[in-house]
This record gives C-alpha cells, structure tokens and sequence, in this order.
C-alpha cells in the first residue's frame, strides 16, 4: 500500500519535466499508510460514538491497536477504557503484560470472567477442556451491561476467511449477533456508525494488515511484547499434531507425554486449543524472517478451536464472537 500525496507547484515547470520550483512530492511507505489509515478508525470512532472500549488481551494485535490508539490521541489520554474476556486459561506471561500495560498508561481495564459463569452454574465446562468458544456469552453481557456501542477488535482480514469477509465497522444486533447480509459498503474509507438502540459496532483497525505488517510494525515502533513470542524452552505435548501447554484446563490426557521443546507462539489464547510452534527466532527480526517463508496463516498454524468445524469461525461470530 502506497499513499502518495499530490504536490503543490508554483505553476513553473523544471528541466527535467517535473514541476519544478515549490514541488513536494511525498509517498507514504506501507506501513505509514496503515497506521495512518488505523489513526483515522480510532478518531472516527471517537468522534461518531458514546461509549467505545477496546479489546486488550495482552496478545500482539491488540498490543499494536492500544498503541494506534495512543498515538491518535497525543498528548491526551486515550479516552476508552480496555476489556479483556478472562477464561481462566490464559497463558501467566500474557497477563502479567496485560496488567503492567494498563498501570503504565493509567487506563482502566474491565475483565469479564469466563469461570464466574462456570461457577454460577451459566456456562458448563467442554468435554475437551477448552473455554474458547465460552467467551461469547460473558463477552455479549459485558457490553451490554456498560452500554458499549463500539467495541474495537485485533481481527485482520489475512487470519481467516470468516474474518476476510467482515467490514472495518461490523454492525451487530440487539443480542450482539453478526448477519453478514447487513454489511455495509465502506467506500474511499467512509465509515457508517449509525445503528438502532441495543445494537453496537464492532470495529476492526487492523482489518487490512497481515501478520507481517504487525511483526514488522512493532520492530519499528519498538514496541514491548509478551515474552512467549519468541523461542524460549517449555514443557510442551502433542495433541492432534500441536504443541500445547499442560495446565489446570486438562492436559495432557493419558498417552500424552510432555517434552521440553524449543518453540514460540504466532498467536496467543486460551491454553487448551492455543499450540506452539518449533522456532529458534529469539529477536524481532530472526520472527519476521520466519513469517516470511511461512505458508501458514497464524490461526490455522497454532489455533485447535478454528478446526472444529469449517465455518466454526463464522458461526462464532454470528453467535457474538469476535
């Protein structure tokens, strides 16, 4: 992606056929053009809504959106508060960078508690131990519980092809439900926030990056990461040909032997359906080299819960889920 900005002449034309005196020919690089496209999202939305908040999990997409959102609002504040749909199953190392985040920017975080549900008896544990698919319904009474009419999210559209199809500003229904036949077009970067009382929008800035923008991006901007991306030794045992981490949620089962591996994860979620991969990328740029040759999208490399089914994403999604 090339932005290039017209220059201003002074009517005089130079030797060499350009314009001459007073031109300022100037192009945004790939990356100043995202940015600057993920900037313009975040000022619409504070300009178009009441209550927006930001999805903050302490993985790598969402790290990258607060930081947009930081420079879009320089000097002031960032003037949303963050939400987190805690499983119970995250990884420790997420959301100690999670918590020091919100203290260094002075923001305010909501979590919503997969296991208060578990044990108010609302949701039930899966056979399989995996709590992913359990964070739509505290996920859909949060927002409606603090009134949230833009919720901003990490998805990108290179991630899967559920998310490929979804808008920058995804309109969602009274119960939070995604109809992918309401979409509306998003031409020359105008976006529509208009919707009906208990309806909200998910918002997606990041909607046009792929996993090597975000990776070459933070090695940019310097950005802090959780330290699990990037190769470090772990107990690690293979379930259905991925690597996971043996936890509380109910791994390994009988037959499962752990090992210790050299590996990294491209993605970070609940314990139980979040596998990592073999690496030996200890810095930013040894990770971008790897992406580069890989043939993989992150999700489908490293995610158990988008393999359900062929369109378990979408059905999330049209159940509530980001």
């Amino acid at each position: 992606m090339t932005t290039t900005v017209a220059s201003v002449t002074d009517g005089t034309e130079g030797a060499d056929g350009t314009g001459g005196a007073g031109e300022a020919p100037y192009a945004l690089s790939h990356l100043d053009a995202l940015e600057s496209e993920g900037v313009h999202i975040f000022r619409e939305v504070a300009g178009e809504f009441e209550r927006p908040v930001i999805l903050f999990s302490g993985g790598k997409d969402s790290i990258v959106m607060l930081h947009l959102a930081l420079k879009a609002f320089a000097p002031a504040p960032v003037p949303f508060t963050l939400l987190h749909v805690d499983t119970g199953h995250n990884f420790p190392e997420v959301l100690a960078y999670r918590d020091r985040t919100v203290a260094r920017h002075g923001l305010r975080l909501h979590v919503a508690s997969v296991q208060e549900y578990i044990d108010a008896g609302t949701l039930r544990e899966r056979p399989d131990g995996t709590r992913n698919p359990l964070q739509t319904l505290p996920l859909t009474e949060k927002i409606q519980a603090e009134r949230f009419d833009a919720v901003f999210g990490g998805g990108r559209r290179d991630e899967e092809k559920a998310r490929a199809k979804e808008r920058v500003f995804s309109l969602r229904d009274e119960f939070s439900q995604w109809d992918p036949r309401r979409q509306r077009p998003e031409l020359w970067q105008l976006y529509n926030g208009r919707h009906a009382p208990g309806e909200h929008v998910r918002v997606f800035p990041l909607s046009n990056w792929t996993e090597l923008d975000v990776w070459q991006y933070i090695a940019r901007e310097g950005i802090e990461l959780p330290e699990i991306y990037f190769a470090h030794e772990r107990e690690v045992f293979n379930r259905h040909g991925m690597w996971l981490t043996p936890g509380e949620w109910g791994g390994p089962k009988d037959g499962e032997p752990t090992e210790t591996r050299l590996v990294r994860y491209r993605t970070v979620g609940d314990m139980s359906c979040t596998g990592a991969v073999d690496s030996e990328a200890t810095t930013l740029d040894a990770v971008i080299t790897e992406i580069t040759a890989s043939r993989l999208t992150e999700r489908g490399a490293s995610r158990a819960d988008d393999k359900m089914s062929e369109a378990a994403m979408e059905d999330r999604k049209r159940e509530g889920y980001f």
